[in-house]
């Protein structure tokens, strides 16, 4: 099932947390208090892993889309992106507290 903009409106929060498959592993997460985000699943070494991409509507479905395309090209070449992710944050973090 492919969701367009006015399907995703439409989505209410309910009293959990819920998913709406987009396509190919991309699915929005609709949160109690109302927010949407964009995730894309995806297995590694035999785990399921989740990456957010983005909030909607912020993060548009070609973006999503491209950010699905780029990750599973680093998990074919055997790169974790949540990983990659999570360490490029870190160094933003660091190199915050250094400016200071």
């Amino acid at each position: 099932m492919t969701l367009s903009d006015v399907k995703i409106r439409n989505l209410k929060p309910k009293l959990k947390t819920y998913k709406v498959a987009v396509f190919d592993g991309l699915y929005i997460a609709v949160n109690p208090g109302g927010s949407k985000l964009r995730r894309f699943k995806y297995r590694l070494d035999g785990k399921e892993k989740l990456l957010p991409i983005g909030v909607y509507p912020a993060t548009s479905l070609a973006q999503a889309r491209q950010a699905r395309d780029s990750t599973r090209a680093a998990v074919a070449a055997g790169a974790d992106p949540s990983e990659a992710k999570q360490e490029e944050k870190r160094i933003r973090r660091e190199s915050s507290r250094t400016h200071l």
